[in-house]
């Protein structure tokens, strides 16, 4: 049973994802776990914790229902993937854009400011 749950969440986590065109580091960084350890939740090797299941929902914008394999229903669309409601603008982004972004919040401000200068000077 617990292996069959694991697998249902993860074809799920995975078909809402692929559908927000994210990435499992992005996925990973939104809710706070490494990207290692989304990989196994997609998976299915392992169980989310019920907290991280809440966050999952939050960031792949859809009803734990769904994630559960609850609601065959009304929460998905007619090939099996999670119905999702309109994309939050920060997820229409590149997947580029998104690495660059995720590298680009660890850096310290003089390296930061650096790379506003490089950016100024490659817009020109």
């Amino acid at each position: 049973m617990e292996q069959r749950l694991a697998t249902l969440i993860g074809n799920a986590v995975r078909a809402s994802r692929q559908r927000l065109e994210l990435t499992q580091a992005d996925v990973a960084e939104r809710v706070g776990i490494a990207t290692e350890v989304y990989g196994r939740l997609e998976r299915g090797h392992m169980l989310p914790s019920v907290r991280t299941l809440r966050k999952l929902c939050l960031v792949l914008n859809c009803s734990s229902d769904v994630l559960l394999g609850l609601s065959a229903t009304a929460a998905v669309t007619e090939d099996g993937a999670p119905q999702l409601s309109e994309d939050p603008p920060e997820y229409r982004e590149r997947p580029e854009v998104r690495r660059l972004l995720r590298t680009v919040r660890k850096l310290d401000s003089p390296r930061l400011r650096l790379l506003g200068q490089v950016a100024h000077a490659l817009e020109r």
